[in-house]
């Protein structure tokens, strides 16, 4: 995913930044505790779609 694209993406619950995770496969929101799925280079910003982040994860 290009830098330009996270530089403007924002979590559409708190309007936050969100961060790339380790494996480049989802963007997580540190303040929601959620982390949005990329799919086939496409970030699925939808609330209902997210996921709750693992304490694992970040």
């Amino acid at each position: 995913m290009k830098q330009e694209l996270l530089d403007i993406l924002a979590c559409p619950r708190c309007k936050g930044p969100v961060q790339l995770n380790e494996e480049k496969n989802g963007l997580i929101c540190q303040s929601c505790k959620l982390i949005y799925a990329i799919r086939d280079d496409i970030p699925i910003m939808l609330i209902d779609e997210a996921k709750p982040l693992d304490e694992n994860q970040s």
